[in-house]
């Protein structure tokens, strides 16, 4: 059963988007920020110049004994029209009645101080004004008269000029976005660069490198280093007690057969029962299966284990394999079997695990010992191809039938041709993966006449 992992999640773009999402709300608050205080200094400056204009017609109006006389400053127009090109309307009132100018430009709703000038915004005419307004007191003849002159002007003119400072404010927001992107991705990249060295210091460790975790770390990883140390510990005592087990159990596994068997031999030679002779015959082969297949099984394990422990060194392949050939003359000499070697003048370098390589050459070899006919020949050969060490074993043997490099190679996998002779479909198995863990190939074939050919290559140095 397979568990579901989650997506995994990027903490330096989930660092990078929060920055982003940040630096966009404050270039956005910019911009807003920018808009509200141009929007506040241009219509402060229209009021004022509006404020002024209207302001100096009043000052112009003049009090006689007929009624007031109104004098309108063309400047105080063309100031207004000094800063855009609005539309302008005034209206001049005296004792409530309309005498010049816009019947409808709306007055105030408020009174103000004498020649102190009131600010408001109206709808008129289809378009948004603003308004000043102005009262002044005037003497006809002996009477105080009040009078009021509204001016109004449109607001284009102002958005315009903040649409233009808004635009500004704008592409200030893009700037400050830009260089806050920029420092995003280096802050994230700062940030966890410590993460990074850790976890490059942990990659470049050899598969035996077990010690604790000790580089310096900021104060937010030292609970992450101290679970890595505690679980690394962990890991060293489960690895030292498996490689414990596997070396006890092949003592404890080996020894008793091995007792067992030499008793039921003696136990042959001295019994001329014929019942009992087949007996112990089917028990010794019996014992020798068993053997066979504890020690198999136990070669794996210690292949697997060590698969990912590997004590790489460099040794030459030459040397090798003329001692496993040197260990297993004696089991070939029961045969009458002649293990013909042919070895290169030349060392052969390599670099790997020395005891997994010495375990693949002795598969190899035991099988083509256990598989060939009495008093035959079997062929061992190492030569340099291209940049990898091939070593050649031929024998004329039962071959491997119709299957495959493939079909051979799996655990407890055995030719249909082989099921008379004692083996554990474990020895193949071994050879494959210790090509694997270093980098080489397996290849069997049929040899033509009968007997198998077979091909184990590692890469040179």
């Amino acid at each position: 059963m397979r568990l579901a992992l989650p997506p995994p999640r990027s903490i330096r773009r989930r660092l990078i988007l929060q920055l982003l999402v940040v630096a966009a709300l404050l270039a956005m608050l910019l911009y807003f920020s920018i808009r509200s205080v141009a929007r506040d200094a241009v219509e402060t400056t229209q009021d004022s110049v509006l404020g002024a204009a209207t302001t100096a017609i009043a000052e112009q109006l003049r009090g006689s004994v007929d009624g007031v006389e109104i004098d309108i400053l063309y400047s105080a127009f063309s100031m207004l029209g000094s800063i855009s090109e609005d539309r302008v309307f005034y209206r001049i009132i005296v004792a409530d009645q309309t005498v010049t100018g816009y019947e409808d430009l709306p007055v105030p709703t408020e009174t103000a101080p004498l020649l102190t000038p009131i600010y408001y915004t109206r709808n008129f005419r289809d378009t948004q004004v603003r308004i000043a307004a102005v009262i002044r007191a005037i003497l006809v003849g002996r009477t105080s008269v009040r009078v009021q002159v509204l001016v109004a002007q449109t607001r284009q003119g102002q958005e315009a000029i903040v649409a233009t400072m808004a635009n500004r404010g704008a592409a200030l927001g893009l700037g400050f976005f830009a260089v806050a992107a920029l420092l995003s991705l280096l802050t994230a990249n700062t940030a966890l660069r410590p993460l990074n060295y850790i976890a490059g210091a942990v990659g470049r460790r050899g598969p035996q490198d077990l010690r604790p975790v000790t580089q310096e770390a900021p104060s937010e990883m030292v609970p992450l280093i101290t679970s890595l140390n505690g679980f690394i510990a962990r890991l060293r005592g489960a690895l030292s007690r498996t490689e414990t087990f596997i070396t006890e159990a092949a003592h404890h596994i080996r020894t008793p057969l091995a007792t067992v068997r030499a008793q039921a031999e003696i136990a042959l030679r001295q019994t001329e029962d014929a019942d009992t002779r087949q007996t112990l015959h089917r028990m010794i082969r019996a014992i020798e299966d068993s053997s066979r297949s504890a020690s198999q099984l136990l070669d794996h394990a210690t292949v697997v284990y060590r698969t990912d422990q590997r004590a790489n060194e460099r040794f030459d392949l030459g040397d090798l394999l003329r001692g496993v050939v040197r260990s297993l003359d004696p089991t070939a000499d029961l045969k009458d079997l002649i293990l013909a070697t042919s070895l290169p003048d030349d060392a052969l370098t390599i670099e790997g695990d020395r005891l997994l390589i010495e375990s693949a050459l002795r598969n190899l070899i035991d099988n083509a010992i256990k598989y060939s006919p009495a008093d035959n020949r079997i062929g061992i050969s190492l030569i340099r191809a291209n940049e990898s060490a091939m070593i050649t074993i031929t024998d004329d043997g039962r071959g491997i039938g119709s299957l495959a490099t493939g079909d051979l190679v799996g655990r407890f996998k055995r030719g249909g041709n082989v099921a008379d002779v004692v083996g554990s479909g474990l020895g193949l198995t071994i050879v494959d993966e210790v090509a694997t863990a270093h980098g080489g190939t397996l290849d069997l074939q049929n040899r033509e006449g009968g007997g198998t050919c077979v091909r184990f290559s590692l890469p040179l140095l």
